[in-house]
């Protein structure tokens, strides 16, 4: 084998659907205000008795069973989270037990927006090396857990969800060399923290730093995957704001790309964004089997990573 390919994809998100007119009645807000802002018009919110490993769970076995595999199938699980309160188990743990994976590797990543992307690479190192046949790989965060509702400024952004990929070995490479790092002395931009913790951010040097600095590092994950911009049937990049999602992408250059716009009906939702939206574009038939797409995560820490893959 040569490398690795994503064999089927899954999402899934909570049935309580909260709008921005729902929004103006706990904080000074309206529609407008949001729209013009963030672009968002609602976002799905997990109820107390839904954690987060259940969101995952389901998306997970939507994947696998996309995939026609049986848990039994899967031996490293990676879930992606940075909204996981309790430590041990841990996330990837619990949705193995959850499904039934009965022993498999289970390991989180902390990497909050850039979670899925990272956890993408990581399951392709392992596999190519050996060390995997098949991982689920989940993105899932609940947002609202770790909300400010009276900070108008953050709250109206996020929402919860869950996406996954099973990930297992190709004889043609359909996960591209990732290109990832971070800026550690700007990390304290977006923050979760705290007791308990809460979600804050610097939202303009968020915004400078994503439209300015990140276009020529997508730009660069193409061309390790051998691609010009404009050779990308589709773009995925995390779903934060429609006012970073437009114009980062027209400075990246995909001009024949379906550019994923989730994050108007699901909100900011952290580590789930990218897998989310990729599964809603492969779903809604938006992108075909094969088509090469960018998934380009970025957020806490500032990290940021990105592959080129072709959808399953």
């Amino acid at each position: 084998m040569n490398g690795s390919r994503i064999a089927a994809v899954g999402h899934y998100q909570p049935a309580e659907v909260l709008t921005n007119e729902d929004l103006a009645g706990l904080v000074d807000t309206s529609d407008e205000w949001i729209r013009s802002r963030v672009g968002i018009r609602t976002r799905h919110i997990a109820g107390p008795d839904e954690p987060v490993d259940e969101l995952a769970a389901h998306a997970a076995a939507k994947a696998l069973a996309a995939a026609g595999l049986s848990p039994a199938d899967i031996d490293l699980v990676l879930v992606a989270t940075s909204t996981a309160i309790d430590r041990s188990p841990n996330m990837a743990a619990r949705v193995a037990n959850r499904l039934g994976i009965p022993q498999a590797a289970t390991m989180d990543l902390n990497v909050v927006c850039a979670g899925f992307t990272h956890a993408l690479a990581t399951a392709d190192h392992a596999v190519r090396a050996g060390g995997a046949s098949r991982v689920l790989v989940i993105g899932a965060d609940k947002m609202s857990e770790v909300a400010d509702w009276s900070d108008r400024t953050t709250c109206v952004l996020v929402g919860d969800g869950a996406g996954a990929a099973v990930v297992e070995a190709a004889d043609e490479p359909g996960i591209g060399p990732v290109l990832w790092g971070s800026v550690p002395s700007m990390g304290n931009a977006v923050r979760i923290e705290g007791t308990p913790p809460r979600f804050a951010q610097e939202g303009q040097s968020v915004y400078r730093w994503a439209t300015t600095q990140l276009p020529p590092i997508a730009r660069r994950a193409c061309e390790r995957a051998g691609l010009e911009p404009a050779d990308l049937a589709g773009l995925v990049l995390h779903q934060a704001n429609l006012r970073i999602i437009e114009p980062l992408a027209e400075k990246i250059g995909a001009v024949n790309a379906v550019v994923a716009r989730d994050v108007t009906e699901s909100g900011n939702t952290s580590a789930a964004s990218i897998p989310l939206a990729f599964s809603k574009l492969i779903e809604q038939g938006a992108v075909a089997t094969g088509d090469p797409v960018l998934l380009f995560g970025f957020g806490g820490n500032l990290s940021y990573a990105g592959q080129v893959v072709r959808c399953p």
